[in-house]
């Protein structure tokens, strides 16, 4: 059965409260990037950290980390974490995000015809660092976007993982299964991404209608990627994951309000907290 998502549901969201003290209201860790894709992970970043206590980001790409450390000086509100201890920040995070900025394929000079169902040397970077992680901490709530998705396999899925694939992104996990079988086969939380996104778990989908054409552009999934895990921290999966693509989309709507769909990734990115402030309280 699928039901029409309403804002009444984000009344549910865990709100911090006056007696709150340090680490109370979550901690997060989010994990992407590569040479060749910086910005996804630091959109995700960029979120994640106004709404929880801490974020840790860890990049197995050097590059991306001198990244984060030229955004440190407009956003001080994160941890740079060195690669070789990812691990222990996972360990003591609430929720992690996987897969902004990974690759599948090292360049746009691979041919279109040779990237269905596959990848290339370097994608296996991610692959691997995918696969290791997310099967040694199988137990973590997980947050699985953009190039996770795209080379990992369906096997590899922890339970009650939240999931964001596009449309080609769910094909290559899923093939023609519809998004509530494959959330049932696999026991999590698929949000299906498009014009009108389907958000399913085993036994119910929410339909989310709102939203414009200015999402399509790159990056907004990075931003709704930041938020969904930021609202796992400490919330129930099905409400984070709904709640994620409800707030980006409206946020989306805010922005179009004033100049139609020409806004970017970073703009929806800051103005994310303003909305969902206004829309929960």
């Amino acid at each position: 059965m699928v039901e029409k998502f309403t804002p009444q549901e984000l009344k549910k969201l865990f709100r911090p409260t006056s007696e709150s003290s340090g680490e109370d209201n979550g901690q997060v860790t989010i994990i992407g990037g590569s040479s060749l894709f910086h910005g996804a992970p630091l959109l995700a970043l960029k979120v994640a950290s106004r709404i929880v206590d801490m974020v840790f980001f860890a990049s197995p790409e050097p590059s991306v980390g001198r990244v984060a450390e030229q955004l440190k000086s407009k956003l001080s509100s994160f941890i740079w974490v060195p690669w070789e201890e990812v691990e222990d920040y996972i360990a003591k995070s609430d929720a992690v995000l996987i897969g902004p900025g990974f690759m599948r394929f090292r360049s746009e000079k691979v041919p279109r015809s040779q990237r269905s169902g596959g990848y290339d040397e370097t994608a296996k970077v991610s692959r691997d660092i995918t696969e290791r992680l997310l099967k040694k901490f199988s137990k973590k709530r997980w947050v699985i976007d953009a190039g996770s998705l795209q080379v990992m396999d369906a096997d590899w899925i922890p339970k009650g993982a939240i999931l964001t694939p596009n449309k080609k992104e769910f094909e290559l996990l899923f093939g023609k299964m519809d998004a509530q079988a494959a959330a049932k086969r696999r026991g999590c939380i698929i949000v299906q991404k498009g014009p009108t996104t389907l958000v399913c778990e085993e036994d119910k989908c929410a339909e989310i209608s709102n939203g414009n054409a200015g999402l399509t552009k790159g990056g907004t999934g990075d931003v709704m990627a930041g938020l969904a895990v930021a609202l796992l921290a400490k919330n129930d999966s099905f409400l984070a994951a709904a709640a994620s693509s409800y707030i980006t989309k409206a946020t989306g709507d805010e922005l179009y309000a004033s100049r139609g769909t020409n806004y970017s990734a970073d703009e929806l990115a800051d103005k994310i907290p303003e909305v969902l402030f206004n829309l929960t309280k």
